[in-house]
């Protein structure tokens, strides 16, 4: 993947990821999962997304996540 493109549909912060866009705060998969670790979330912080990798860990997500 090149991390150079960026999705401006999927606005990121998170420069820890590997699928953050190296040029700006954007995600550069074409979609993203976003899932829960709760069985009833109520608040922002029980979402996930799902196609989180840590940057350097030399895991790569496919981009169906």
């Amino acid at each position: 993947m090149d991390n150079k493109n960026c999705n401006h549909s999927i606005e990121c912060t998170v420069t820890q990821c590997a699928n953050h866009s190296t040029d700006d705060n954007f995600c550069a998969l074409n979609r993203i999962r976003i899932g829960t670790h709760e069985k009833n979330p109520t608040v922002v912080q029980c979402t996930d997304c799902e196609s989180f990798i840590l940057k350097n860990s030399g895991c790569r997500c496919s981009e169906n996540h």
